[in-house]
């Protein structure tokens, strides 16, 4: 009986620390499996997280390109419209800039057929009268014909408008221009501001005037129609239509003084409308 109660104390010996090894092995691993199982949830969270503030900054930058595309679009349409009617007036500028370039270029081809007729004319007077009296005749148109030409040079050296009349800088090219017979000119001053003053056939008020800059603002009434330009310059034409005519008269300021402008009124004589003599200086 000692024999088998000595074999059991001695199985007994090993097996009390495989247990406690095996317990602390299970602990272990509950240990680990529990923290495994807060990191796991914790990541979840985090990513949980991240995708949910992912999503809202995606439907907030959807929602600030849809408001972008919309004001891109109104801008576009916007842009479209100025662009036409851009287009539109630049159509109307082409064509009285082509309309002025013809006038221009027809009224240089009758003045070069002029000349030259004229200048035909005084060679065949030379070639077939040798007298002196009759060279005297012909000394005479030949000094005509120089004055002629010299006249035409320098009304070719005055400035065109975009209608292709030419502007008159002061009295003494008014008088050239009176002498072409084409328009009739009525020159007027007017001293001092909001004093209308009748001009041939359209009232002129004088607004303000910038002597520095050679710049002056009017009002202009005609046929009861009221027309403001403001900040215009010097030997500026300002163009307006009567009623029932197609070519334009125009208004040319080619002096400005303090609260003091002077200048002339252009009327075509197609227009055939008398003109009254306006009654300021010259």
């Amino acid at each position: 009986m000692s024999e088998e109660y000595t074999e059991n104390k001695g199985g007994s010996s090993w097996q009390l620390p495989a247990i406690i090894v095996l317990g602390l092995i299970a602990v272990g691993g509950l240990a680990f499996g529990w923290n495994a199982s807060n990191k796991l949830d914790a990541t979840q969270q985090a990513v949980t997280a991240q995708v949910t503030t992912l999503k809202t900054g995606v439907t907030q930058d959807m929602s600030s390109l849809k408001d972008r595309l919309v004001q891109d679009e109104k801008t576009n349409a916007d842009l479209q419209g100025d662009l036409t009617v851009v287009t539109n007036k630049l159509k109307i500028t082409q064509g009285q800039l082509k309309k002025a370039r013809a006038e221009a270029a027809k009224a240089v081809e009758d003045t070069t057929t002029k000349l030259t007729a004229l200048d035909t004319s005084v060679h065949t007077e030379l070639a077939t009268k040798a007298a002196n009296d009759d060279l005297k005749n012909v000394d005479t148109k030949v000094g005509v014909v120089r004055t002629d030409l010299d006249t035409t040079r320098d009304d070719l050296k005055m400035a065109r408008s975009e209608m292709g009349t030419l502007i008159a800088r002061n009295h003494d090219e008014i008088d050239q221009l009176r002498r072409l017979g084409e328009r009739d000119y009525i020159e007027f001053t007017i001293a001092g501001k909001n004093k209308p003053q009748k001009v041939g056939n359209v009232t002129v008020e004088l607004k303000g005037v910038n002597e520095k800059r050679g710049q002056f603002s009017v009002a202009m009434t005609t046929e009861d129609r009221r027309l403001e330009k403001k900040n215009r310059f010097m030997n500026e034409p300002i163009f307006f239509y009567l009623s029932g005519t197609k070519i334009p008269e125009e208004v040319v300021i080619n002096k400005v003084g303090k609260d003091t402008v002077s200048g002339y009124v252009s009327i075509p004589k197609a227009n055939a409308a008398p003109a009254a003599t306006s009654t300021s200086g010259k």
